[in-house]
């Protein structure tokens, strides 16, 4: 993406005039603030060792990650079922299958969260501009909420969210709407003025059923897929930069939690609390 000479925007793009006026960012975890691919790698490497199964690689990882874990391990599972077995047209064995695989993924993805995963360029940057502009944060990921939370702490983006939001936080995850409507909820916002912020048409789909706004950062994990061939309102090659077109938000009627206010100061060390 040239960044000196970006593409025309779209008539009802968040960053173009008369449209309501940005209060809050919903943001996604893998794929647009860290990149996790080696942490998904050992975590299902270490799943499928003790189930006696071949490794997957970081490509075939890629293309079946951001729908959350049950899709990943399923997907897995189906990837390196041996030949001839019977467990693909038995629905109650691959139900068993995946009811020992999920307590192994879990175990050695509690184990290692974090250890092979870094935090994108302009992550950090780009979450510090938000808060100064006023814009209140909610993480809305696909992710456990087990997961993630530890993520965001150890990789020291936790007290930069308002609002942490798991695939299981809610009855569903996206693309269904209803994690980023209530994420909308939780932080006093309407839809319409609450950017969502990802790397995926998962993240896409579940805006546009919202009524949220959305862009997409041009790195991540979209199934394998072109980020540009996603209906969205944008691009961004980076947080900082989508942070530097948007507009100051005018005064919420509540102020920001105590963590983001203080990674908004820069007091780190009362965030990170």
């Amino acid at each position: 993406m040239d960044t000196n000479h970006p593409a025309p925007l779209p008539a009802h793009s968040p960053f173009a005039a008369g449209q309501p006026a940005i209060q809050a960012c919903l943001v996604d975890l893998d794929g647009t603030l860290v990149e996790t691919l080696g942490d998904f790698e050992a975590a299902l490497g270490d799943m499928l060792t003790a189930l006696g199964r071949a490794p997957v690689t970081r490509a075939q990882i890629e293309r079946i990650v951001g729908k959350g874990s049950e899709h990943l391990i399923r997907s897995v599972l189906a990837l390196t079922a041996p030949c001839n077995t019977a467990t693909a047209d038995d629905p109650a064995a691959q139900q068993a299958l995946y009811d020992r695989a999920w307590p192994l993924y879990q175990a050695a993805y509690l184990r290692i969260n974090g250890q092979f995963s870094t935090v994108y360029p302009g992550a950090v940057a780009g979450l510090q501009a938000l808060r100064a502009r006023g814009l209140r944060l909610a993480c809305v990921t696909n992710k456990p909420i087990a997961f993630a939370r530890p993520l965001l702490a150890a990789k020291g983006l936790g007290g930069y969210f308002d609002q942490v939001f798991g695939g299981d936080s809610f009855a569903r995850k996206k693309p269904d709407p209803l994690p980023l409507l209530e994420a909308c909820r939780a932080l006093g916002t309407a839809p319409a003025q609450s950017l969502m912020v990802g790397d995926s048409s998962n993240d896409a789909a579940a805006a546009r059923a919202a009524g949220c706004p959305v862009v997409l950062m041009t790195y991540g994990y979209n199934h394998g897929q072109a980020v540009s061939t996603v209906d969205a309102d944008g691009l961004a090659d980076s947080l900082a930069q989508l942070a530097d077109r948007l507009p100051a938000a005018a005064p919420m009627p509540h102020a920001a939690t105590g963590s983001a206010q203080a990674v908004a100061s820069g007091d780190a060390s009362q965030a990170n609390a």
